[in-house]
Formats: C-alpha cells, sequence, structure tokens
C-alpha cells in the first residue's frame, strides 16, 4: 500500500476525482486505486483496468479513452430527474 503525495488526477466510472492511495497485491492481481470523487466526495477503490490518468493538456493527453477505446464520461450516482 502506498499514499500517494501528491494525489494523482483520475478519471473514473464514478467521475473525476484524486487517487490517494495505491493498493499492489502483488504479480498476480491488478494494482487498486483509492479515489476520492470530486463531484460527491465519495471514496472509492477500482481496479487498475477500470481507471484512466485524466486529461493534461501539456503532456499531450486531450482526450483519455476508455479501456473500450470510447471516450470517458460521467456515470451518474443517481437516476437523473426529468
Amino acid at each position: 500500500m502506498l499514499q500517494l503525495n501528491p494525489p494523482l488526477p483520475l478519471d473514473t466510472p464514478k467521475g473525476e476525482g484524486l487517487a490517494h492511495i495505491l493498493i499492489d497485491y502483488g504479480p498476480e492481481s491488478d494494482l487498486y486505486w483509492t479515489v476520492f470523487i470530486n463531484a460527491t466526495g465519495e471514496i472509492w477503490t477500482f481496479s487498475n483496468r477500470d481507471v484512466r490518468a485524466s486529461k493534461n493538456i501539456t503532456l499531450g493527453r486531450t482526450h483519455p479513452q476508455s479501456a473500450k477505446g470510447e471516450p470517458c464520461a460521467t456515470v451518474p450516482m443517481r437516476p437523473i430527474a426529468g
């Protein structure tokens, strides 16, 4: 387990957030990122395959993509009232 200092901005299935902890269970397991979600303050842990580095124009990362090659989109936490 590693506390990230500074935290890393990540795109997750729950929206953008800051990763504060990285958990490594060993060579036969995914890395796990503990992320504080910006919009809600919720704390979630995601496997490595579910997160992407956030947009960073300076580094040329202008359109982060999901694992399936689709642009990352925010997933609503609750149903959207019509």
